[in-house]
């Protein structure tokens, strides 16, 4: 395991890409935080060593904003979230000189709920 935090992003578990992907469960997961727990204090890091990006960083200060005005405590998260239900689907199509190409996207499977 990294020396690193999972995102604490609140739907960071739930956004389909390629990276967050794992065929073998057909989940998609929450990526691990953007910089190392012992990388050197600047006021970037600081925020880098909890979100993987500014996007997850955003949401999460959208989502827990009203708990930070009344002072209430907020849970950190432990352990890497997912999501079930996906699987990777392949469509191959013709371009416009009518030669073959493919395009990979990750969907969710019928029936599931998560």
């Amino acid at each position: 395991m990294p020396n690193k935090h999972f995102c604490q992003g609140p739907t960071c578990h739930e956004k389909t890409t390629q990276d967050r992907f794992l065929k073998s469960r057909g989940v998609v997961r929450g990526r691990y935080a953007l910089f190392n727990l012992d990388r050197e204090h600047d006021s970037y890091c600081k925020r880098g060593k909890y979100f993987c990006s500014t996007r997850c960083e955003s949401d999460w200060l959208d989502h827990h904003m009203d708990n930070i005005e009344q002072g209430r405590p907020i849970e950190f998260i432990r352990h890497r979230r997912e999501s079930g239900g996906y699987e990777k689907r392949t469509e191959t199509s013709d371009d416009y000189f009518g030669r073959p190409y493919s395009r990979t996207s990750i969907q969710r499977i019928n029936g599931t709920d998560n």
